[in-house]
């Protein structure tokens, strides 16, 4: 999901956030802001939304649904260095503790059943090299999340990419843009901040910002023997989560909206870089 319109309103008091979204999207919405209103309940960097005197906060606005947010402050970091790591690890560790006893529900839409179904609507357009990573890639995440049971649950952010961060210098003004924000694994929103967060250019993960980061979450919520053995295939899942996602976008459901597809070599990069190094030891922390 994807909000439409963010012009900034500005009050006597506060600025604000005011997004639309399309008609169709509008059954999912609730589950949105009762989990940014519980986060930012529980003092997380959230923006939480902005209710009426009723305490109702979706509304309409030329026959499409509304919300207002508060404007956080800070800029997405384009090149994150090892404080901005460290807060985020700290944050996203925090979160998945309280995210953990969110009440509501919204299944993952990204998860290894959509892989398995969706994979095959690119096959045609990739090489048939590419078409074997990518057939291999599904069987092997299938083979190894059916030997383990339920790993832990909760509230997922689902998209924790850089630039859906806010940071002013090295403080974590804000976390933003939940709209792919689901119930499911706490790991596999791990993984998709260690591939965005800690990957270089070629691909391979930068130890320094990879330890950083993982050392704060850690010391937030230690990782069960299940996660950790399963680490390495979730960073590779979720790679692959995003290549498929955005070859999708490329040639099958081109954005209905003047809006440039990302690149979805970055992740076939990332994918690649997992598979041939695998990933970095998880640090050792004390809690």
């Amino acid at each position: 999901m994807e909000p439409k319109i963010r012009p900034f309103v500005t009050t006597d008091r506060r600025e604000l956030v005011l997004t639309l979204f399309e008609q169709g999207e509008h059954e999912e919405l609730p589950f949105f802001v009762e989990l940014l209103d519980y986060l930012d309940e529980h003092r997380l960097p959230v923006p939480g939304t902005v209710h009426d005197r009723e305490g109702v906060a979706l509304h309409s606005l030329e026959g499409k649904p509304a919300l207002l947010f508060p404007r956080l402050p800070g800029r997405h970091p384009e090149a994150p260095n090892l404080a901005q790591c460290h807060a985020l690890g700290d944050i996203l560790g925090r979160l998945h503790v309280v995210s953990k006893r969110f009440p509501g529900h919204r299944p993952n839409p990204r998860d290894l059943n959509w892989l398995h179904v969706m994979h095959h609507k690119v096959l045609s357009y990739l090489s048939p090299a590419d078409q074997t990573l990518m057939k291999d890639e599904v069987d092997d995440f299938e083979s190894a999340f059916s030997q383990h049971g339920e790993l832990p649950q909760g509230a997922l952010h689902g998209d924790l990419f850089r630039d859906n961060t806010l940071f002013e210098g090295d403080q974590l003004g804000g976390i933003i843009d939940f709209y792919n924000g689901c119930t499911g694994d706490l790991l596999f929103d791990l993984a998709i901040v260690i591939n965005d967060w800690a990957s270089d250019a070629d691909g391979t993960l930068n130890a320094e910002r990879y330890n950083t980061l993982l050392s704060a979450y850690l010391a937030r919520r230690p990782l069960t023997a299940d996660e950790r053995e399963l680490w390495p295939t979730m960073l590779r899942m979720t790679a692959l989560r995003y290549w498929l996602s955005r070859l999708l976008v490329v040639y099958v459901d081109p954005p209905a909206h003047d809006l440039t597809p990302h690149d979805p070599e970055r992740f076939r990069t990332i994918l690649n870089a997992r598979i041939a190094h695998g990933a970095l030891p998880l640090p050792e922390v004390s809690v």
